[in-house]
């Protein structure tokens, strides 16, 4: 072998260590890995966070469907919204479970 192939040799040696601690240190740095994990989990969080608000809308859009489609229904949601009875109507109020008023 010649010095010229041996200085090539060494060069390409040299540039190839370069490259895979420069890589090393680019995958281990503030950019690296740990941060496109953590874009990862976030991408995970907004799209579950989408799918949450779309199944959301969706029922939304039902219940006004319904609402339209339906005057008993209307006049029902008025009521309940308003806390109207009709004549001669009784509303009852139970106290809420989980409150212990028995030994007061």
């Amino acid at each position: 072998m010649g010095t010229r192939t041996l200085l090539r040799r060494i060069g390409y040696t040299i540039a190839f260590v370069l490259v895979g601690v420069y890589a090393a240190l680019a995958l281990r740095g503030p950019q690296g890995l740990p941060a496109l994990r953590e874009k990862h989990r976030q991408v995970r969080e907004l799209e579950e966070e989408n799918a949450n608000l779309a199944r959301e809308n969706q029922l939304k859009r039902e219940r006004i469907q319904k609402l339209e489609g339906s005057p008993d229904a209307q006049e029902l949601e008025i009521r309940k919204h308003l806390k109207m009875l009709r004549p001669g109507e009784t509303e009852f109020i139970l106290p809420e479970h989980g409150k212990d008023d028995a030994g007061k």
